[in-house]
């Protein structure tokens, strides 16, 4: 049976909604230019230009060409400071922050350490002043969604962070105080599957619908990403590699302890250890700061350690060789600051040990953002959920 003609009203919708999309991805365009990307008619695109400035979410911003003028070369985009959003990269140490207009065009960005002796209240205070100090420095007086990445596992029916013995009691109490202190929605999400999201919409994977990103920092951790959609599981914790047993470890892990997992080879500190085996010493102190593995990897690389890189390639491929074997993802990004140092050149080592463990043709790529994927997964998220909201197109105008 075929589908019943959309009504008139569900048709402007869809028409806005699509005007909309295009001038967030093409930029200013004119009313022509919408006619040919779009394929309306010229008065229905009259029609729909109109409707979205007398909703202020589009309005002149100049002309195109030296030679045309009037109407026809009126050049329409996003009214972007219509909202203001804000981003925060939470990690166990240090808490960073962008604010951004509509279209995401940075303003303010700001990034304060915390110690790991700090109480709850004051390491709690300390990120909120760095927020609300970025917005002032902005000049963001409409703050609509701010989006926060984490470590830990976010509850699948609530969206709240689940609270946990293994991370600091400030990062759940934060996000419940810039809730309670702000009048913008607050979303919370997994550091890992925000870093996903970003490498899908704008990073390693934006020509892919389906892979997985192997999270390699101080701890490992992996997001799903399937038909385009990212993937919580049935508790919010599709991508807890570290407790993976794989062989190669001491023991297994437990209900408590990822310490017999994957984590136990594929960690910061593991990895440190292994750099030390083939003679290379990394200075500082794993949790702090700049993950310890990621400094061994790139001095393997300036120093040609190809014995502790093949070695490094190994354990990783056991991890990669687990998923691929249960998701047959087609390709697997290798993140976080261990990942973005060994770039291409450990990426491809670990394909290569890869193909030899797995019959199931998976790519193995670098992640192209780095440390910057969480902040840039939150800011995508923050854009997404205030232009659903502030892009609902409006009630159509009474007859005249």
């Amino acid at each position: 049976m075929p589908a019943a003609p959309a009504s008139p009203s569900t048709a402007r919708a869809i028409n806005d909604r699509l005007a909309l999309r295009l001038l967030q991805e093409e930029g200013p365009l004119t009313a022509g230019q919408l006619k040919k990307l779009t394929g309306l008619s010229r008065p229905t695109v009259a029609d729909l230009v109109e409707r979205l400035q007398d909703a202020g979410l589009v309005r002149v911003v100049g002309e195109a060409g030296a030679e045309r003028r009037g109407p026809n070369a009126r050049l329409y985009g996003i009214v972007a400071d219509r909202a203001h959003l804000a981003a925060l990269d939470v990690r166990l140490r240090s808490v960073s922050v962008t604010v951004t207009d509509l279209l995401g065009a940075p303003l303010a960005e700001a990034a304060v350490p915390i110690d790991g002796d700090t109480g709850t209240e004051p390491a709690v205070a300390q990120a909120a002043a760095l927020l609300e100090r970025a917005v002032r420095d902005a000049g963001a007086t409409r703050l609509h969604t701010v989006g926060v990445g984490a470590p830990g596992l976010i509850d699948p029916g609530s969206g709240a962070l689940r609270d946990t013995a293994q991370l600091p009691a400030w990062h759940r109490r934060l996000v419940t105080v810039l809730q309670e202190r702000l009048s913008a929605t607050v979303l919370v999400e997994n550091e890992t599957n925000l870093a996903a999201v970003a490498e899908l919409r704008v990073g390693a994977a934006r020509d892919r619908d389906t892979f997985v990103l192997l999270w390699l920092g101080h701890g490992v951790g992996a997001a799903v990403v399937l038909d385009g959609a990212l993937r919580r599981g049935a508790s919010g914790g599709a991508g807890e590699i570290g407790f993976l047993p794989v062989p190669g470890t001491a023991g297994l892990p437990s209900a408590t302890d990822c310490g017999g997992g994957f984590h136990a080879l594929a960690g910061s500190a593991a990895i440190r250890a292994l750099a030390r085996e083939h003679g290379i010493e990394v200075p500082g102190r794993d949790g702090e700061g700049e993950p310890a593995g990621a400094l061994a990897v790139r001095t393997a690389l300036e120093t040609g350690a190809d014995a502790f890189l093949d070695g490094l390639a190994a354990r990783l491929a056991l991890g990669a060789a687990a998923v691929s074997a249960v998701l047959d993802p087609g390709r697997v990004v290798l993140g976080g600051e261990i990942g973005h140092a060994g770039g291409p050149a450990l990426a491809s080592r670990v394909e290569a040990r890869l193909t030899e463990l797995s019959p199931l043709r998976t790519e193995v790529r670098a992640s192209a953002l780095g440390g910057a994927a969480v902040l840039r997964g939150a800011l995508l998220t923050a854009r997404d959920a205030a232009q659903d909201d502030l892009f609902t197109p409006p009630a159509p105008r009474a007859p005249r």
